[in-house]
């Protein structure tokens, strides 16, 4: 079912990242970590649908989208960078594989962070984010999305690592078996993951070769 919501605030929270919230319909349902299909209510743009996640929850008001945005490259995610409040977008129903199943590691990589983000709002508005941690790869330090706010619920239980920057403050590289290793990666739980498609590829051989049980590693496409 498509539904047509409208934009009421429109902010960046790092340089290339938005911040959407939009109304919710009425009955609308999905659970954190879910996505939609979103497109632009726009001439030219009604039937280019993406997936999204909500960083909102379930119980608030409004609708929220965390999205990444190329104002360089001709597409959707430019035509988003020129949204303005009271434009539209049309949402379907939601879906997604990624849903909290109990207490472990959440891997992810730049975007890949958006489905943790509504995981780890929920837990910390329960109060119990204790037990969880996060392993956060992105190219720059400027391209951490929602630093402060991952630093407030989880402190020294978010560990970032830079592949394109080595400016001392983080750990330089890329998510692998030797990084996880090293930062004493515990399987005794469920590992949570989502990135881009190279790390989507690699890590799930090297998580299984750490001792993580495959019903245990939860990603957008299960095994």
């Amino acid at each position: 079912m498509e539904h047509r919501i409208v934009l009421k605030k429109i902010e960046y929270v790092t340089h290339n990242v938005l911040h959407l919230i939009a109304e919710k319909p009425k009955g609308y349902g999905f659970s954190p970590g879910q996505a939609t299909e979103v497109s632009i209510d726009k001439e030219g743009f009604r039937a280019k649908k993406r997936p999204f996640t909500f960083t909102s929850l379930p119980g608030d008001e409004d609708l929220e989208f965390t999205i990444k945005v190329y104002p360089s490259h001709d597409g959707v995610t430019k035509e988003l960078h020129q949204l303005k409040v009271g434009d539209h977008l049309l949402i379907g129903d939601a879906w997604g594989a990624i849903q909290y199943k109990g207490p472990g590691v959440f891997i992810a990589g730049g975007a890949g962070v958006t489905p943790f983000i509504a995981i780890l709002k929920d837990l910390h508005r329960k109060g119990k984010l204790g037990g969880h941690r996060l392993f956060f790869a992105n190219q720059k330090e400027k391209d951490i999305i929602c630093r402060n706010k991952l630093r407030t619920w989880l402190g020294d239980e978010v560990v970032h690592i830079l592949s394109k920057e080595d400016n001392g403050n983080f750990p330089h590289g890329h998510i692998n078996r030797a990084f996880l290793e090293e930062h004493h990666l515990d399987n005794s739980g469920y590992v949570y993951l989502c990135g881009p498609p190279p790390m989507m590829d690699a890590l799930p051989i090297e998580l299984y070769a750490l001792g993580v049980p495959k019903d245990h590693l939860i990603t957008e496409d299960p095994e």
